[in-house]
């Protein structure tokens, strides 16, 4: 908005922006009623008389429309009928005009009916076979033309619904939700993939506590409701603290039996919103730790007590041995043992 002088200011002040005006009638002409005019007529009506009255300066600042839009209106603008201001159509002058003659139109019609899954560009070059030059996107306009007028045949294909597999126990977690403060109030659990170069396949479960950080990992040779309730067996022996909620993706792994033993030990289990990693964040950063500093290392067999062996000596290193900046460069065992004794000093 233009700046104005303190006389401007208080002149726009008396006048008003864009109040309720009304339109004075020339003499000896028949005006029609204002009331028959919309809503958008009756604004550039009132910016009209604004300009008129004041001038086009003050109209663009009151009506928040540029001088260029002022003028065209005022050039619009007849006196003798005020539905001059009406908005006009939009329709292009000069529209798009067939460029296809009867003939090629009952060419592609014939090729679609007995082609009826074949698009634009085959049906473009089975064209071309038959003698007729017509570009691609001709086609294409042929095809909608022969669509609106219902006569190419309709797909009869039924899109099959996957309903969502109901959730007994596991729920989104509820807003408000104070956020974890002790260790056991929420445990992250995810799955990795692993490939070795021999084609083998294995998956890795992992499970992080969100407060001190202490971590339980697994090998298993399938990611099943069956793998995930065993795995969920070592990560309640393993832990040093009590469980009281676990948070997980939307995988199927996590379903069924998992969600089964999960409520048998009086778990809350919380699920992800799709695509949502992010909110898993500090187990899919352990992820890419273990990449980094056990993966990319590891040169043993690919049996899974051989894996398991290796996977448990480096997560002992993990939690005992490996200094973690959230912590304040110290170990999980290390945060728990001062938490232990600042608790019970206190």
């Amino acid at each position: 908005m233009a700046k104005h002088s303190k006389f401007t200011r208080r002149h726009l002040a008396q006048i008003g922006f864009g109040s309720q005006m009304r339109i004075r009638r020339i003499p000896g002409t028949r005006v029609r009623r204002i009331h028959s005019l919309s809503r958008e007529a009756r604004h550039r009506l009132l910016c009209v008389e604004f300009s008129l009255r004041y001038s086009v300066a003050l109209a663009v600042d009151a009506f928040q429309v540029s001088r260029a839009t002022v003028y065209r209106w005022r050039k619009r603008f007849n006196p003798h009928d005020l539905r001059s201001l009406e908005p006009r159509s939009r329709r292009p002058r000069r529209t798009r005009w067939k460029q296809w003659s009867a003939s090629d139109e009952e060419l592609i019609l014939r090729l679609r009916r007995t082609h009826p899954g074949f698009g634009k560009l085959r049906l473009h070059l089975l064209a071309r076979e038959a003698g007729v030059m017509i570009s691609p996107s001709t086609v294409g306009r042929m095809l909608t033309s022969l669509m609106r007028r219902n006569l190419l045949p309709v797909s009869r294909r039924v899109r099959q619904i996957r309903r969502r597999q109901a959730r007994p126990h596991a729920i989104r977690r509820p807003l408000g939700t104070p956020p974890p403060t002790a260790p056991g109030d929420l445990l992250q659990l995810d799955t990795m993939h692993l490939r070795a170069n021999t084609g083998q396949q294995r998956r890795q479960f992992t499970a992080i506590d969100v407060v001190s950080r202490w971590a339980v990992l697994g090998i298993r040779a399938q990611a099943t409701a069956g793998t995930a309730r065993d795995f969920l067996t070592d990560v309640l022996a393993q832990m040093p603290f009590p469980v009281r909620a676990i948070q997980i993706d939307g995988g199927s792994e996590f379903m069924g039996a998992f969600e089964d033993a999960c409520q048998e030990a009086g778990i809350a289990l919380y699920v992800l919103p799709p695509r949502s990693p992010k909110l898993n964040g500090i187990v899919e950063r352990l992820h890419g730790t273990c990449r980094r500093e056990f993966w990319d290392y590891y040169r043993g067999s690919w049996d899974l007590p051989g894996m398991q062996t290796a996977l448990q000596e480096w997560n002992q290193t993990y939690t005992t041995v490996r200094p973690h900046t959230s912590l304040g460069f110290l170990t999980p065992h290390q945060w728990l043992h001062q938490s232990a004794v600042s608790y019970v000093s206190s």
